[in-house]
This record gives C-alpha cells, structure tokens and sequence, in this order.
C-alpha cells in the first residue's frame, strides 16, 4: 500500500507536481496508514484485555471505541491539513 502511495506521488511530480503538493500527497498517505495502524493496535489490545478478564467488557469496548474515535479524528484532521496544503 505505502509503495502504491509513493508511485503515484512520483509519478505526480514527473508531470508537474509542486514540492509543496508532492509533500501534501505523501502526508495524506502516512496519516491513513499512521490511524490504520493505531486502531489496530487498539483493536488487538481490547481483545487482549477481555481475553484476559471477560468480566469487564463493557468498559473495555466503550473505551476502545473512545480511543478509536480519537484516533480517527486526528488523522481527519491531518487529512484536511494535507488538502489545505494541497490546493493552496
């Protein structure tokens, strides 16, 4: 996924492509790749915890969908700055 990202961003910049919006391309691609890997890891370790102790599920999801949230928000957020910089 990330070398499909980094070709077409090259690909980008031998047509033309600013520095700027090259930057802006790769950004975008990291932030998805950043949160995909965060709610992985949040997902893997909620399943660890109810493993561990089943009694308590109910908190363990909803904070791991608290968590999930967070971490969604902050790589829209870092989404729409690399946009921002990219049609700007």
């Amino acid at each position: 996924m990330l070398l499909f990202v980094l070709l077409q961003a090259a690909q980008a910049a031998a047509s033309g492509m600013s520095l700027g919006q090259l930057g802006a391309t790769i950004g975008a691609g990291l932030a998805v790749i950043g949160a995909g890997i965060g709610i992985g890891k949040i997902g893997s370790s909620a399943m660890e915890a109810i493993g561990r102790q089943p009694s308590v599920v109910g908190e363990i999801r909803t904070s791991m969908i608290i968590m999930a949230a967070l971490v969604e928000g902050t790589a829209l957020f870092a989404i729409v700055v690399c946009f921002l910089a990219l049609f700007q």
